[in-house]
């Protein structure tokens, strides 16, 4: 699309598919898929296309709060500089929401502001598709993938005279959804390169989450060295995800569950542990030591259940459907595992949900720990896992 020769040709085209759309007629040709699972959404929603029943914004003192509690205020520096820096930054707006789609930082062209204050496309708007239908914030995060639209592509009318580029953002440490970074400007200034950008733009800022997670391992690490000096036998430290500060006696993890006051967890080649809580995190040892891990995943019921056991004890925790589907595609792929791109083809049936795919994955970690492991994605050494389902008896 965003090489299309002749985007004013592109323009009018799109527009002829979507007044047939709305108003039920054949259209000359069928929307991108993208699109037409997003208008379908829409119109279930009761969106009107005119935008007549638009939400005021939230007050600034709303929206500075959610500024405070987003952990995307530490890395704007890193979202807004390769994109506001670019040569095309003077003819569209950079915009970044928090997981809800509510608008909360908007920098630009004054210009292309002045166009967007009309829409209603201010700070402290609600940009999903129940609130404004089919756009790239709003489809991102209904799609969980990044999404570029243009022109007629969006289904409300005032909306048609844009392009608009998002791509989700997560934190790193736990794959939790943090909100979307877009790039809107009038349609026929759109650039092949927008979405290149706004993908760079993402990296960085993941990039710096991680590197002030490490910080924060750093300084759990230096402050349980007087204590981990009386400890004998294995022993991790972790931090509140279950994410590796300190290991002791055994191979090195990365990460492990999450830990909770109120059960044991287990871990490939300790068995079963019992967490002990540190200030900032952790200290987890074993019960016993070396236990092969045996998990039954059983989806016999309405609801996905897997069971870990390692010598006599044993643990269940409830799965949603895409935690189990992931863990039944990890089971089959074997000891080999899967690509990030060989999982969105076995959960979506094809590549293009991979981002989707690493968030989901650090959320399954924090869920099962070091059950699995990743590059590739897989089983860890020493877990056996057994799949249940329906026709099965166990």
């Amino acid at each position: 699309m965003a090489t299309s020769p002749d985007l004013a040709d592109l323009a009018r085209s799109l527009a002829r598919v979507h007044d047939a759309v709305l108003s039920g007629a054949a259209p000359p040709e069928p929307p991108r898929d993208v699109v037409a699972r997003s208008w379908r959404r829409t119109m279930g929603l009761g969106v009107d296309p005119e935008g007549r029943r638009r939400r005021e914004p939230l007050t600034p003192a709303d929206v500075e709060a959610r500024r405070r509690h987003s952990r995307l205020s530490i890395v704007m520096d890193e979202l807004r500089m390769p994109l506001l820096a670019a040569a095309d930054a003077s003819s569209y707006l950079v915009v970044v929401t928090d997981a809800d789609g509510v608008v909360l930082w908007r920098n630009g062209a004054p210009r292309v502001k002045l166009q967007a204050d009309r829409l209603g496309f201010v700070e402290g708007a609600l940009w999903t598709e129940g609130a404004v239908g089919t756009n790239a914030i709003g489809t991102a995060l209904a799609e969980a993938a990044p999404v570029q639209l243009f022109s007629a592509e969006h289904f409300e009318i005032a909306q048609v005279p844009w392009y608009c580029t998002a791509e989700p953002i997560h934190d790193p440490i736990d794959g939790t959804l943090l909100g979307v970074v877009d790039v809107s400007g009038p349609a026929l200034t759109l650039h092949p390169a927008i979405r290149a950008l706004v993908t760079a733009a993402v990296r960085l800022a993941e990039a710096r989450l991680w590197r002030t997670h490490g910080e924060r391992l750093e300084t759990l690490r230096r402050s349980v060295q007087p204590l981990l000096a009386g400890v004998n036998g294995p022993v991790l430290v972790v931090d509140e995800h279950g994410w590796v500060a300190v290991q002791q006696g055994l191979a090195v993890r990365d990460r492990v569950e999450s830990p909770r006051e109120d059960r044991t967890i287990a871990v490939p080649g300790m068995g079963v542990c019992v967490p002990e809580r540190l200030q900032g995190g952790w200290l987890i040892r074993p019960q016993s030591t070396g236990a092969v891990l045996a998990a039954v995943l059983d989806l016999r019921g309405a609801q996905a259940l897997l069971e870990v056991r390692a010598d006599a004890s044993a643990w269940r925790v409830p799965l949603s459907p895409r935690h189990a589907g992931m863990l039944e595609a990890l089971q089959e792929a074997g000891s080999a595992g899967a690509s990030a791109a060989g999982l969105s083809r076995r959960l979506h049936g094809d590549a293009d949900h991979q981002v989707t795919i690493r968030a989901e994955f650090s959320r399954l970690r924090r869920v099962v720990g070091a059950l699995v492991a990743g590059s590739p994605y897989r089983l860890a050494d020493g877990v056996s896992l057994t799949v249940l389902r329906r026709e099965e008896v166990r």
